[in-house]
């Protein structure tokens, strides 16, 4: 059961590297916080009951509920609601992103085989998690994208903990879940102070900003 929503966890992203609507990244976000609190939920045996309590509330309000919602107040906000003219095109986009899920499998069977100690589908799924996540940020144009991108990747890296659970100190998950916060925060007010001043959120807009 925890292989099959890591895997469907990996799926969401190949969905987010071939649409073009705004809402539907959130949506996926929002999507990927659920899962990731039934993967806690169904491994939760291996944490302790303080970590465990811990992670499930990090996943379910922040991942699945608020972080999501923020940026969803923020397209609303700036009536932009479609990624127009990405870098590259979502046929080539999904193409690219499905080898990076595949590689990502690939690195789990080289895991399995080398240790036991870390979980192999997480492990694969996660990595390519990260990279998809940073390839979004690269080859679309909206700001807030790139914010999506960040919070997949960051994503990632949290299935990655999962990974080596037991090896994941409570203030770590705190840490990550502070600087993750803090960052979707400032991008909202950033986002909202240059909609304000430019009618499209496109990265090529910041290169004529001027001291």
């Amino acid at each position: 059961m925890v292989t099959f929503l890591v895997l469907l966890f990996g799926v969401t992203m190949l969905y987010m590297s071939c649409t073009t609507r705004l809402e539907a990244y959130t949506k996926t976000l929002s999507l990927q916080g659920f899962l990731l609190f039934l993967i806690v939920a169904s491994g939760i045996r291996e944490q302790t009951a303080v970590h465990s309590l811990f992670l499930m509330f990090e996943t379910l309000l922040f991942k699945t509920f608020l972080i999501p919602n923020l940026l969803q107040r923020s397209v609303k906000k700036n009536n932009i609601f479609r990624e127009v003219e990405p870098f590259i095109s979502n046929l080539y986009s999904l193409m690219i992103s499905s080898v990076i899920f595949a590689g990502g499998l690939y690195s789990a069977y080289l895991v399995a085989g080398v240790s036991g100690a870390v979980k192999p589908v997480h492990f694969g799924i996660s990595v390519s998690t990260m990279i998809s996540g940073l390839f979004i940020i690269m080859t679309r144009k909206k700001i807030i994208t790139h914010v999506a991108g960040f919070i997949a990747a960051e994503n990632g890296i949290f299935l990655l903990s999962l990974s080596l659970a037991s090896k994941m100190p409570f203030v770590v998950d705190m840490g990550v879940l502070l600087e993750v916060f803090t960052a979707v925060f400032i991008f909202t007010i950033l986002i909202a102070r240059i909609g304000s001043k430019y009618d499209d959120l496109d990265v090529d807009g910041l290169s004529k900003l001027r001291d």
